[in-house]
């Protein structure tokens, strides 16, 4: 399998290559050149497999370069019950007879970054490996608060590695900020951005964009990479839980053979979705996939219309990881629809940049329809459902996973489609506490307590434990404290790199 760049200005490279680069030199999104297929029959034998074992049938139709036995060392250093708290992995829980929920969250921070990022550094240090690689690997990461962790998880303490996380200084929440900042480990970094995520996204791809600075790092023997979802070794991971969701509804006997189901997924950047679409892709019985949205809606709107507009006020939610008006991976999405046509993607991309909006052709939106359907959730919505779940099912959600299960409610209200369906929930509880708390027991019972405070409160209501990530974080030292404009991103890599 070979990958080739959404702008075709880069030639073809190899898995390893791809993982390697992250970003595609020519500004693009590796995808791969051909479509992979699983036959009905090839599905069904997977479903008596384990999450691990599922996980390597995917991976090894991607990533041709490695062999068999790679793949499976990378899998089982990801995937290991030291690092994730369920059995199952990726455990779907069933709410009714046509609802079910798909737990992504039992990793080593409490998301479902966890699923792709505790694979990526395997793979990635295996790609330089093959690759023939001398420097040492840079990951920037840009995040919107989950991703952050999750990478600097995933790589603190891998050789021949350094990662520098940027963060939105006021645009995540306060566990999901201590978190970062406390994170031990001998190559890591963490950097707070003045503005939004939006802000941090720009200004990483702005360094890996910039020719004479990436020059003045290879002289001194480091090589930029991403652990964003723009690299295909982040974002191909993901593809197998869908899989794995799939296949245990199947095992269970709770979907019959070749039967399709919908899936709701909590959506800012794309990632996740897309995936999912690449599933769907493969032979996945799949009948709609849901984009649920938060306030800024400009997916949903691009659904609805084929217009992307991102020249809008950005907001502030209470589910800070989808705060995003600009979704990079919508761009493999437009490459395949648009029958891999980089010229179009060129054009696009370029108007999004100096514009700020495109509109698709009618070839491409019309099956974005067909596959596709989209709607968002206010925050008074979000609280709203979080209490309704709660009384009805006595299930706990987080504000992500409540922004799914609000705007699965309108697709049904709106289509009255019963077909199976499962919601991604994409973190845990306890992660975003103080809107959890504020919607189960009232805005009094969060008056007064801090985040760290609040867990134990959650805790009890919830008769959950907290996750051990999320234990004691007050009581660890702060070891970054540094703040950043966004112009200042590129001198502050060079200050972690060049001069300390």
């Amino acid at each position: 399998m070979l990958y080739e760049s959404t702008r075709g200005q880069y030639g073809r490279v190899s898995a390893a290559e791809a993982i390697k680069l992250g970003l595609a030199p020519d500004g693009g999104l590796f995808v791969p050149c051909r479509d992979v297929i699983f036959t009905e029959e090839r599905l069904i034998s997977m479903a008596g497999l384990s999450y691990q074992d599922r996980a390597i049938r995917i991976l090894e139709e991607y990533l041709g370069d490695y062999t068999r036995e790679e793949i499976a060392a990378c899998v089982k250093l990801a995937y290991s019950a030291e690092k994730f708290d369920a059995p199952a992995t990726a455990p779907v829980r069933k709410l009714d007879d046509s609802l079910y929920v798909l737990e992504l969250w039992h990793g080593p921070t409490c998301a479902f970054k966890d699923m792709a990022l505790q694979i990526l550094p395997h793979l990635l240090t295996r790609a330089a490996a093959k690759t023939g690689e001398k420097s040492s690997i840079v990951i920037l990461v840009a995040t919107s608060g989950d991703t952050g962790k999750a990478a600097l998880e995933g790589f603190k303490d891998v050789p021949g590695t350094r990662i520098i996380v940027f963060y939105p200084e006021q645009g995540v929440s306060e566990v999901q900020k201590l978190q970062m900042i406390t994170q031990e480990g001998n190559n890591v970094a963490v950097v707070a951005v003045r503005g939004n995520f939006d802000d941090a996204q720009t200004g990483v791809k702005s360094i890996f964009a910039d020719k004479d600075f990436n020059q003045e790092l290879q002289n001194n023997n480091y090589r930029l990479s991403s652990a964003n979802s723009i690299n295909w070794g982040r974002l191909v991971p993901q593809i197998s839980y869908y899989f794995s969701a799939y296949l245990d509804l199947l095992a269970k006997g709770e979907v019959n053979r070749g039967e399709k189901i919908n899936f709701v997924v909590p959506t800012g950047n794309f990632g996740n979705i897309l995936a999912a679409y690449y599933a769907r892709e493969m032979g996945l019985p799949v009948n709609k996939l849901i984009c649920a949205a938060n306030s800024n809606n400009v997916l949903t709107d691009f659904i609805r219309t084929g217009v992307y507009d991102r020249t809008r006020r950005f907001l502030k939610t209470i589910s800070p990881s989808m705060d995003i008006l600009i979704s990079s991976n919508l761009e493999r999405l437009l490459y395949h629809l648009s029958g891999r046509n980089p010229e179009k993607i060129r054009q696009w991309m370029g108007s999004l940049n100096k514009t700020g909006q495109y509109q698709v052709d009618e070839t491409v939106y019309k099956p974005i329809g067909r596959i596709f359907w989209s709607d968002f959730a206010s925050d008074s919505d979000t609280l709203a459902t979080i209490k309704a779940v709660h009384q009805r099912y006595g299930y706990v959600m987080d504000t992500h996973t409540a922004v799914g299960m609000r705007v699965y409610e309108r697709y049904r209200e709106e289509t009255g489609d019963g077909t199976k369906t499962v919601i991604a929930s994409t973190a845990s509880p306890f992660k975003f506490n103080e809107s959890v708390v504020k919607a189960i027991l009232g805005e009094d019972a969060v008056k007064g307590k801090n985040e760290l405070e609040l867990l134990e409160v959650l805790a009890v209501k919830s008769r959950l434990e907290i996750p051990a990530g999320l234990r004691n974080l007050d009581q660890k030292p702060v070891l970054f404290k540094n703040v950043v404009s966004k112009e200042e991103m590129t001198e502050a890599v060079r200050n972690l790199l060049l001069k300390s």
